[in-house]
């Protein structure tokens, strides 16, 4: 069997941040790279741990964005790269006041991008590594063992549920 070329994926953010300025910036700088956001979820607390307050003071908020081009998988190593670029310009103090996960969605898979190796990890290139995080099955997104602890609580349902809405459109259009 010949290798197939992959269909386009949506581009998507999950978003960590303590102040709503650098937020605003944030958003302008990813907009200014991979054009018009699409979609921007509600804010949700982020107090499943306190891993990032010392850096990010509290009390941090998750938001997710997703962007309206679509993007060939092979960008999301790029990406990341580029994103923790943005969170290093807006650090203060060299303290990051906003952090940026980028992943992928396409029909039946969310992927985040890591720089942390781990076993259960794929690598995709410039030292980063693509975390199997959901995946679709009977109309909702189920996080796998090993999940971060807030996808567990499965939260983040509807959000993605409305991502990929918007990906499955853009698709038939496409076509």
């Amino acid at each position: 069997m010949k290798p197939v070329e992959p269909g386009p994926v949506k581009l998507f953010a999950g978003v960590l941040f303590s102040d709503d300025t650098l937020l605003k910036s944030a958003l302008e700088m990813l907009c200014e790279k991979y054009g018009e956001i699409d979609f921007i979820s509600d804010p949700f607390p982020f107090d499943d741990t306190d891993y990032y307050e010392s850096e990010m003071g509290s009390p941090i908020i998750r938001k997710f964005i997703s962007f309206k081009r679509l993007i060939h998988p092979k960008e999301l190593a790029r990406i990341k790269i580029e994103t923790n670029g943005i969170e290093d310009s807006l650090s203060v103090k060299h303290n990051r006041k906003v952090n940026i996960d980028p992943g992928i969605l396409d029909y039946d898979k969310v992927v985040l991008a890591s720089a942390k190796y781990n076993g259960r990890k794929v690598y995709l290139d410039y030292g980063i590594w693509a975390d199997l995080t959901f995946h679709f099955e009977k109309n909702r997104f189920t996080p796998y063992p090993w999940s971060f602890p807030d996808f567990k609580k499965e939260l983040y349902n509807d959000v993605f549920l409305k991502i990929r809405q918007k990906f499955k459109e853009q698709r038939r259009e496409l076509e």
